[in-house]
Order: structure tokens, then sequence, then C-alpha cells
């Protein structure tokens, strides 16, 4: 029996393609969510970090919902699924793009990413503390080697801020991959009814609702002036940035091996770091050098076994 019987999906409900194609795919992702950064960077000078995210999650949703209906894919959940769409709505759209938003607006863009890709850190502990899934020594030195890279980036702010603002992005940063981490331990142990594309509509309904109450709640209606400019940073942002990157990933990972993935995402902060020099004017100090060849370093270390390591 293939995995996605076992899982409760049927084989042909995820679409197939060849690797050339699902590499490009791959790709398009990468840039992609590398960009959405500097993108986001430019949303929360013109929008509040919850205003911004609630608008992220509405055109996602909007998105989603008019996709699954022009392909028939649109679904009412089932009892047994709605435990994980509340975990992804909650924790990683909810709190983990508000977080994102906060501490973008609080530091520069090349260190936000670094640290906003430090997931897989949190998710070996865990699984050791959860799921008593013990780690591998070679996946404690990656740890080490990590968190290491975390302290450098911390411990020595960028030139152009101030420590206390810096240290609270700092934490926001981190909190929002912690909140991704929660979301891949609770995925692991989920079995899924129907396919991660066909719940993504439901998944960023919560979040929209959420984030838009609690806005309304504390900051009152949105005021800001919409530009052209903004309007397309916002699409950008909710469309390719959210909802289509999400379906992408879900096709990338059943059509490429999980090294492929695992190494590629990696590519992602690279991209992210260019983006910010490239639009925002950033500089890549020494700092940002060592602490990205520690923290990605130890992730590499820790996630992928050594055969299939030196194999991609």
């Amino acid at each position: 029996m293939s995995p996605c019987r076992k899982k409760g999906i049927e084989e042909n409900s995820l679409p197939r393609m060849n690797k050339r194609t699902a590499i490009a795919l791959f790709a398009i992702v990468i840039l992609t969510w590398g960009l959405n950064w500097t993108v986001i960077k430019l949303i929360v000078n013109e929008i509040s970090p919850l205003w911004s995210s609630a608008f992220r999650c509405i055109i996602a949703a909007a998105t989603a919902l008019a996709v699954q209906c022009a392909t028939r894919q649109f679904i009412i959940p089932q009892k047994r699924d709605i435990p994980v769409i509340l975990l992804i709505g909650i924790f990683n759209m909810t709190i983990g793009s508000f977080c994102i938003a906060a501490g973008v607006q609080l530091t520069p863009v090349g260190r936000s990413v670094v640290l906003g890709y430090t997931t897989p850190l949190w998710v070996t502990p865990g699984a050791w503390l959860f799921l008593r899934e013990r780690p591998p020594l070679r996946r404690l030195i990656g740890i080490a080697a990590g968190m290491c890279g975390i302290f450098v980036l911390c411990g020595i702010p960028s030139p152009d801020q101030e420590h206390g603002s810096a240290m609270l992005g700092y934490a926001l940063l981190l909190l929002s991959a912690l909140s991704w981490a929660i979301v891949i331990l609770g995925v692991r142990a989920h079995v899924w009814l129907s396919t991660p594309f066909q719940l993504l509509f439901w998944q960023t309904l919560p979040p929209s609702v959420l984030l838009s109450a609690l806005a309304f709640w504390l900051e009152g209606a949105p005021s800001f002036s919409l530009s052209p400019a903004l309007v397309l940073l916002l699409a950008y942002c909710g469309i390719p940035g959210t909802a289509l990157a999400y379906w992408a990933m879900t096709v990338i990972n059943a059509n490429l091996p999980a090294t492929t993935t695992s190494l590629g995402v990696l590519a992602t902060p690279v991209v992210g770091i260019l983006g910010a020099v490239v639009f925002l004017g950033e500089s890549v100090d020494i700092p940002l050098i060592a602490a990205s060849c520690l923290i990605f370093g130890g992730i590499a270390i820790g996630t992928i076994p050594p055969r299939e390591r030196s194999a991609s």
C-alpha cells in the first residue's frame, strides 16, 4: 500500500509531473518565498503587522476558494480533518504570519529570514519530548551548531537598529519558527482524509477571521493610502506568496525526494537576503554570514543522513 493511501489520500488526487518540471516549480517557489520577505517589509512600512497579516490571509483564502471552485475541488471538511485545519490556521497562519510581519518591521530582512527558517532546530527537541523520537548524535550536533548561529545573530545587533527593538523582533521571528514546528509535529500524527490543497481554503479562513477581529479590536478600522504599488504588494503576498506557493509545495513534496526538498528549502533564505540587498539596500555583514553558515549548516547536518547528503 502506498504512503498516500495509508494517509487516506488517493494517489490520483495529487498531481504527478516529471522530475524536471517538479524541480522548475520548486525553484519558482524558492524564488517566490525568498522575495516575499522583502514584500512583507515594504507592506508593514505602510500597514500595521496585524492588518497586513489579516489582508494576506483574506487574499489567500479568496484565491484558494476561487481556484478550488474552478477545479471542482471545493469540499466541506470531514470531522477528522478539523483538528489539522485549526492547527495550521491558528499556529502557522495566525501566530506565524503576525510574528513574521511584526518581526520584519523591527529587524532587517536578511536577519529576519535567517531566523524565520530555524524551524527544523525546534522540531527535533519537540519530537523528542512529545513523540518520543530520540535524536541521533548528528542531529544533536546540528542543533548545537544552529543554536550557536542564533546566539551570534541575536548577540550582535545590526548597526542601524536599536538593541531593544532588535531583540523583540528576534523573539517574534523565533516564535514564528516555533509555531511552524508545532504545526509540523501535529501534522506528522494526522491521518489526512482530504488533500492539503482541498483544505487550503478552510486553513486560511480561521486566521482571516481571527486577525481581522483582533485588528479591529486593537487598532480600529484600517487607515492607509491604497496606492497601486501597495495593491500589487498585497496581491503578491497573498496569492503567489501564500496560496499558490502552499499548493505548489504539496505537489513538489509528492514528486521529489524528501532530501531534495530539505536541501532546496535552505536556498530560500539566500534569496531573501539577496532580495533585501537588491531592493532595500541592506548590507550583508560578518555576523549575518557566520550565523547563516552555522544555522543552515546545522540544519543540513541534523536533518539529512550523510549518504543522502553526499548523493544530493
